[in-house]
């Protein structure tokens, strides 16, 4: 999409002045600005659906606080019939991922803070478990099925991905099997979980967590779950390292015996997404493939 067609829509739909419009990301199927509107600094993102948006909306609605800043969804449009677009309020900083190292260890606890302002949130409103949709409804009856439906073929098709030249149905059947194993002693509880916690859904400024993004995969379950998300990336950058070690160090109830095996459930279960995902990808996710299927061979051996 022409940034051009994006400022025109947005404009004539808004009735409003813009200006210091600059392109922030561009993907595939997403794209977004960083603009002022009315001197107020916004973002806009554009997408070819409004699903994502939507949730963000839900979420910022329902469970932003002091302690979890959400930012604020301004307005949900569309650019034309494939595209819509979404306006929120620009929160301060960068994200983890483009912090300086020297400063990752300090700004840990800041992270811990608002993951455990997530866990204890309230989740009355909504209902069900798993990813949730634009009304706060769950997938899923417990928490339970969210987690074994990885390798249910009504909501993963693993058959045609089985071809791919990197995965063996021996290896990924063994990593079924532990799931299937753990899972029945995972707990059961109903809290707000991100999905995709950490690197660059994290903004921080000063070493204030300003902002937490990208709402599209919340869901309803276990707050360990966002745990799990950042010690399976901690190979993979470094700021999910630094948290992960601040974890060990400050928090280790959190790994400890009885939470151990939940904590390698949910790893192996983010990890069996990231493999599907990239997978079905293609040759465009090969690297990000194989190094997903050693980290959950580390999992499993560990």
């Amino acid at each position: 999409m022409k940034p051009q067609i994006v400022m025109d829509v947005v404009a004539r739909d808004m009735g409003a002045e813009f200006s210091a419009f600059e392109r922030v990301s561009e993907g595939e199927d997403s794209q977004a600005f960083a603009v002022r509107i009315d001197d107020v600094g916004c973002i806009i993102r554009v997408n070819r659906s409004a699903k994502g948006f939507l949730k963000d909306n839900y979420c910022y609605r329902h469970f932003t606080s002091s302690e979890l800043p959400i930012p604020e969804i301004i307005r949900i449009g569309d650019l034309d019939d494939e595209f819509s677009y979404c306006i929120s309020r620009r929160a301060p900083g960068i994200t983890l991922q483009d912090v300086q190292s020297s400063e990752l260890t300090a700004i840990a606890p800041s992270v811990m803070k608002v993951m455990e302002a997530m866990g204890s949130t309230s989740a009355a409103e909504t209902s069900g478990y798993g990813s949730f949709d634009e009304n706060g409804i769950g997938r899923f009856l417990s928490w339970r099925d969210y987690i074994v439906s990885i390798s249910d073929p009504r909501c993963y098709d693993w058959e045609p991905l089985i071809l791919h030249p990197n995965l063996v149905n021996e290896r990924l059947s063994s990593y079924f099997e532990v799931i299937e194993a753990f899972a029945p002693r995972c707990p059961d509880v109903r809290r707000l979980v991100h999905g995709d916690f950490g690197s660059n859904n994290v903004l921080t400024d000063g070493g204030i967590i300003t902002g937490v993004i990208d709402w599209s995969e919340a869901m309803l379950g276990d707050p360990l779950y966002d745990v799990a998300n950042i010690f399976f990336w901690r190979t993979w950058l470094e700021c999910m390292e630094a948290q992960a070690s601040y974890i060990e160090e400050r928090h280790p109830e959190i790994t400890e015996r009885g939470r151990a095996e939940a904590l390698r459930c949910y790893q192996l279960r983010i990890g069996l997404d990231v493999i599907y995902q990239s997978a079905a990808a293609g040759d465009a996710d090969t690297v990000v493939l194989e190094w997903a299927l050693a980290r959950c061979d580390q999992i499993i051996s560990s």
